[in-house]
This record gives C-alpha cells, structure tokens and sequence, in this order.
C-alpha cells in the first residue's frame, strides 16, 4: 500500500511540475515577443527596488494596516510553504516528518512558527474576502473586474483559506496519534504544536482509524491543492507573486516625468529649426511611431502586463477614472495581457503569428481611453509592483497621432502651431516677446 502511495505521488509530482514549466516557457516567450530594451544599468539601485518593492513591498505601507495583512499573506504562505519541501521529500520516499528527528527542538519551533503564520494569513484572507464581497470597496467593484478576474480573486483567497486549514487540521491529527501511540507517527514524536493543539477537543472522540484517515486525507488535499495552486498561478492575477521580483529589478530608473524620445523624431525637429543639416538624396524610412499591438511594446511593457495584480491602486489614484471617464490603467494592464495571450495562442498554433485582423489599440484599448490620459503619472506612482500603464498609453497614442493622424481638432490646431511658430499659440516668434515690451511702456 505504501509503494503504491509513492508511485502515486511521484506521479503527480512529476505531472505538475511538467504543466507550470509548459505554461511558464510560454509566457516566458510571449514576454520575448516584445521589442529590445536595456534595463539593466546601475544593478545597485535594481537590486535595492527589488529589495524595498518586492519583498519589502515599501508602496503597500502608505496603508500600514492593509499593508501588515498583506504582507502576513505574503510571507506567510511563502514561508509554510518551505514545509512542503518535507512532505515532497516524505511521499517520495514514504517517511513521516522526515526532519523532526534531525532537527529536534528546532524543528517543533519551525512548526510553530509556521502554524501562526498559517493562522494570520487564515485570518487575514477572511478579511479580504469582506472588503471585497461584503464591504465592496469602490477599486474593487469596478466594470473592470466584471466576470473572470472578480471571481479569480475570490477563488485564491478561499483557496489560501482552505490550505491553511488543512495545514492545521493535518497537525492536530497527526499530534494526537502521537499522543495515543500510533504506529508510524510515534516513531518521531513532536509534542503539540502552539495553534492545531486547541482543534484536539473536536477529534479526541475519533478513533485511531478515522484520525488516520483524517491526518492522510488532509496531507494528501495539502499537497495536492499546492500543486493545483501552482498550476493555477500562470492563468491568474497572482502570477505577480513570481513576476513582482525581476519586474522591481528592471523598473525603469529614468525620473517619472521623462519620457522617451524618438531620435528620428529629434532629427526631423532639428532639421526644421536647422535646414542646413538636414542630409541630402534618399534617407532610410524611420521606423514605426508608436505601437498599435502587444508585437511593437517593449519585452518590460510585457512583463508589466503579466505582473499586474489588479489591485486597482492606479486606477483609484487616476483623475481621468476618479472624474468618471472612460480610461482605467488597471484596465490597460488587463487588455494588454489578455490581447498577448491571444498573440501568445496564434503563435502556438501557426508556429508564427498570423494576422487576425485585430490589433490592441481599437480592438481591445479605444481612442477615447487613450485621449483621456493626463500624462500625471499617478499610476506609475501608486503601483506597488512598479508597473508604468502610462508608458503603454504613450505608445498607443504616439502610433494614433503620426501613424493615424487621428487627434481632436483642438491638438490639430496646437500641433500646427508648434510646427509653425514653435509654441502652442498663433503668434509669430518675432511677436513672442511684445508683451514685455508693452508692460515696460505701462511702466514708464
């Protein structure tokens, strides 16, 4: 009956490892889909972002309480989850708590620590699930959350709910035999542990059969729903919790405000004020302004768009969104991912992409969206896994106005201005300065 445990578990073992690494070389690829950029300047500074962003997650405490729970989550499930190292170690080899002995006292503190952290986190998901569904705060109510990604958020709080649980209920079980002398659990008796210990009133009617039971069915659920969970991470929101690492590593360090120019766009300015450098015969054709699909964003914009919680922090910081119009950045993020995936799909199944007739800006991200953007950076400044909305907008926007020449009236008018008299009003450069002269002769 053992072997036959083991035989199963190094099955499912294998079966799940296999569909995350197929399912994380393709989003790894889609990622590769995007342009060239090199983020990879002054590695101090990276290392400390990834350090304060991602694991220290500095922009969560501007709200220290839901910080504190966030981070309970956070740390918690990562951290008991060091403990599924022991029970992939004991269903391949069909020990029981493989490293209580070698451990001794250390390893009923580990245990400890990690039943009051399950605690937390059960807790905390509890209280997550009522801001959500029963509170409905405004981020999280939003039309951009309609249908899977409301449910999905849902559905991982409740699954953090029930391993913890699980986690719990396996102890109690499991300390209990000890208690009574079971074979197989007595050989490395633990003592109780600080939290499962209280659930033992509830089981000290069982009898050792159905304890058994109870602690391997618990075990199995376990282990089984860590690898569900992972399985699960590729396709969900949560896949932040691998991506938010090398996403604050390659945050672009260039100040908020600045935003990237196009040389050939310089060059044609240039040539403008200056004509006499402005080279003669035929000149190669520039490259595409902007970008019209997920194929002309940068591999970063990429990984933004699978690292985006959905937390909706930008989106509520928005003016644009918070006065009623139309653009949401959360929004952004989530069409752009899910426009990749459908890139993603065609790729796989034609081994190179063909044309599908739609495209992100239009088909997915409209015009009015894109025109409501103030450039405030709001977004950027708000996202706690530094992800830029804004510098997805540009693009968009760029290709509209010098691919499309799609712009309102009012920029048209602007546009010619600038082309014309170098500044945004109808007035000549030889005029620019006539106010002043107007205000000495006040004066005098």
């Amino acid at each position: 009956m053992q072997i036959i445990q083991q035989i199963l578990f190094i099955l499912l073992s294998a079966v799940a490892i296999f569909l995350f690494t197929k399912k994380a070389r393709e989003i790894a690829r889609n990622i590769h889909l995007g342009r060239p950029e090199n983020l990879s300047d002054n590695p101090s500074q990276r290392w400390k972002n990834l350090l304060l962003l991602a694991f220290g997650q500095k922009k969560m405490f501007r709200n220290p309480l839901v910080a504190v729970m966030h981070f309970f989550v956070y740390a918690g499930f990562i951290i008991i989850n060091v403990e599924v190292l022991e029970i992939v170690l004991d269903g391949i080899t069909g020990q029981h708590r493989l490293f209580a002995a070698p451990l001794g006292g250390l390893y009923t503190f580990l245990i400890n620590s990690f039943e009051i952290l399950a605690l937390t986190v059960l807790v905390a998901c509890v209280i997550f699930l009522v801001r959500r569904n029963v509170i409905k705060l405004q981020r999280f109510v939003s039309k951009d959350l309609d249908g899977w990604p409301r449910s999905d958020a849902n559905y991982i709080l409740i699954t953090e709910i029930v391993l913890m649980s699980l986690f719990l209920k396996m102890n109690a079980a499991d300390t209990l035999l000890q208690m009574r002398g079971a074979e197989h659990y007595a050989a490395h008796p633990t003592g109780n542990f600080i939290i499962s210990q209280f659930l033992h009133p509830m089981m000290n009617g069982f009898s050792d059969g159905t304890l058994i039971t109870l602690e391997r069915s618990c075990w199995w659920m376990h282990i089984v729903g860590i690898f569900a969970f992972l399985n699960y991470l590729p396709y969900s929101k949560h896949l932040h919790i691998i991506l938010a690492f090398p996403n604050a590593y390659f945050a672009r360090l260039k100040p908020m405000g600045e935003m990237e120019n196009m040389p050939s766009i310089q060059q044609e300015v240039l040539y403008a004020m200056q004509p006499e450098l402005a080279p003669t015969g035929e000149q190669p054709v520039p490259q595409k302004f902007g970008a019209k699909d997920v194929l002309d964003l940068s591999w970063k914009n990429l990984m933004d768009a699978y690292s985006c919680t959905e937390c909706g922090r930008c989106s509520a910081a928005c003016p644009a969104n918070q006065t009623g119009k139309l653009l949401s950045p959360r929004k952004i993020m989530m069409d752009t991912r899910d426009r990749l995936e459908v890139v993603g799909k065609n790729i796989t199944a034609n081994k190179e992409f063909k044309e599908d007739g739609k495209s992100l800006l239009h088909d997915y991200i409209t015009v009015e969206e894109l025109r409501a953007c103030t450039t405030c950076n709001a977004c950027v400044q708000e996202c706690p896994v530094s992800i830029s909305p804004l510098d997805i907008i540009l693009q968009l926007r760029r290709y509209l106005v010098m691919e499309e020449s799609n712009t309102p009236q009012e920029w048209a008018a602007m546009f010619s201005n600038v082309e014309n008299n170098f500044a945004p009003w109808k007035f000549s450069p030889e005029e620019r300065d006539l106010w002043a002269t107007e205000l000495n002769d006040q004066q005098k």
